[in-house]
């Protein structure tokens, strides 16, 4: 496939270039990657490699299976990679099934401000248009990636951001259809009033309940949704297809008419320091495997147990104050069976793992390990509160305070003002230890080594077809 409209000679600008929809999408067909500082590029190219090392561990998780099997059983045949199988899928379900296993295990990064997961959206959706184009530059690759990690967290930012978990949207699906088209729409070399047309269409598809969380497998598969909807937004627009005209703005039916009633959405937020502040540099690769809101508690326990080792029974019972946010999107009273999403969604019990196991990685989230009666002796003497005094914008929705008191009167706190994901983000030194941590196993040391090489030189890389022939081989599984 070509896109007309990257081969047609002229370009045509947005219905309104002052509005907010517009001056989005005029930027968008304007950016390149030359004015997107060295650092901000070498910071992308980081977030990609952890978004593969994610996926390479959610190929292979028990319900990615489910996926894998289930999706391809009606939608049929294609020769797009689905990473980590050795198998292939039309570009839509490849991007789905791809989205997925990025967010297949609470270890993807997430904006602390408008937050969503980008990688799981913005990476599938440039595999899937790379392969139908059928040969894209990395450099080229890089640039689309940029534009989806800007747009995203400008959309969620424009809706207030944490107050759409705290009306149970799942924030990041709604926001992440705009960031995949935009994404896309690079690669094809959208114009201005094309890539109006694909945030229209991107807009539309936008959804996610965040009762996911409790149990449901659908929770993995919510940015998946949203990567394979902006996916379409794109290439839709491309084709020629229009959609919803100045979508941010429209009083009547609008994005953030619609997903803002009675908040005051702030459309200025689209396209604030658009160009010289870089959203990609705000986000936050995560270091443990839970949900962003419980990383300023766990902060906080480790903290504890570095000053004073715990045991389970000398603790009398442990308080966690958090954020209106935080709490409404991290607790609720844990009744078994419990899945390992809810594990990874409930400060109650990443708490209880953490004291007992000194870590919060993948194997404190297992099945295996969910369901041992040292962590449920642990959990009932566990409760947190919604404290008003952390509510607000920025910081706050990070903000924590662990009281642990002890059976002989001793009263441990810690508070915690910004979780050290955001606060102390990983380094690029540190997202490349994390890559290889989690991928030692699931794939040889040779293929490990040559991933890394093409996405971190990604702007010298000629063909990204030699990154998806390294993806799509089978992986071995996390667990079983």
């Amino acid at each position: 496939m070509t896109s007309d409209v990257a081969f047609r000679g002229k370009t045509e600008a947005p219905t309104d270039i002052n509005g907010p929809t517009g001056r989005l999408a005029d930027w968008l067909q304007r950016f390149t990657l030359e004015s997107a500082p060295a650092d901000v590029q070498a910071r992308a190219k980081h977030l990609i490699l952890d978004g593969i090392a994610c996926a390479l561990v959610g190929a292979q998780l028990p319900w990615s299976r489910t996926a894998v099997e289930t999706t391809l059983r009606f939608e049929g045949k294609g020769d797009k990679s689905i990473i980590g199988w050795g198998r292939t899928a039309s570009g839509p379900v490849a991007c789905l099934l791809n989205g997925t296993f990025i967010q297949g295990f609470e270890l993807d990064d997430f904006h602390p401000i408008g937050p969503l997961h980008s990688a799981s959206v913005v990476i599938p959706s440039l595999l899937a248009t790379a392969e139908e184009l059928g040969s894209v530059s990395g450099a080229q690759f890089l640039r689309g990636a940029i534009a989806g990690f800007e747009v995203g967290p400008r959309v969620g930012m424009a809706l207030h951001g944490a107050q759409m978990l705290s009306r149970g949207w799942h924030s990041g699906s709604v926001f992440g259809t705009h960031a995949s088209a935009a994404a896309a729409g690079i690669l094809l070399g959208l114009d201005g009033a094309r890539f109006e047309d694909a945030l229209g269409l991107a807009a539309t598809q936008s959804a996610g309940l965040m009762s996911a969380q409790f149990e449901a497998m659908c929770k993995r598969m919510h940015h998946g949704f949203s990567a394979r909807n902006g996916l379409y937004a794109a290439l839709l627009a491309a084709g020629g297809y229009t959609g919803i005209k100045r979508v941010f703005e429209r009083e009547y039916g609008g994005f953030l008419s619609v997903f803002g009633e009675g908040h005051a959405p702030d459309a200025s937020q689209l396209t604030k320091g658009l160009g010289t502040h870089w959203e990609t540099q705000r986000i936050a690769v995560k270091p443990y495997a839970a949900m962003g809101a419980l990383h300023a508690p766990l902060d906080a326990i480790f903290d504890i147990l570095a000053k004073r080792p715990l045991t389970a029974e000398a603790i009398e019972r442990i308080d966690i104050d958090l954020s209106h946010a935080a709490y409404h999107h991290g607790w609720w009273k844990l009744e078994k069976p419990l899945t390992p999403i809810g594990a990874q969604m409930n400060v109650g019990y990443a708490v209880a793992v953490a004291i007992l196991d000194g870590a919060a990685l993948v194997q404190q989230f297992t099945p295996q390990r969910i369901n041992r009666d040292d962590v449920w002796a642990l959990i009932p003497k566990i409760t947190a509160h919604h404290e008003p005094k952390f509510d607000g914008a920025g910081a706050g929705a990070r903000k924590a305070r662990v009281t642990v008191h002890l059976k002989d009167g001793t009263k441990l706190e810690q508070l915690i003002e910004t979780t050290r994901t955001v606060a102390e983000p990983l380094t690029n030194e540190q997202v490349v230890a994390k890559y290889r941590l989690l991928t030692s196993g699931i794939v040889t040391s040779a293929r490990q080594a040559s991933i890394e090489d093409r996405i971190l030189n990604l702007e010298r890389l000629s063909d990204t077809r030699e990154l998806s022939q390294l993806l799509a081989p089978p992986v071995e599984a996390a667990f079983d």
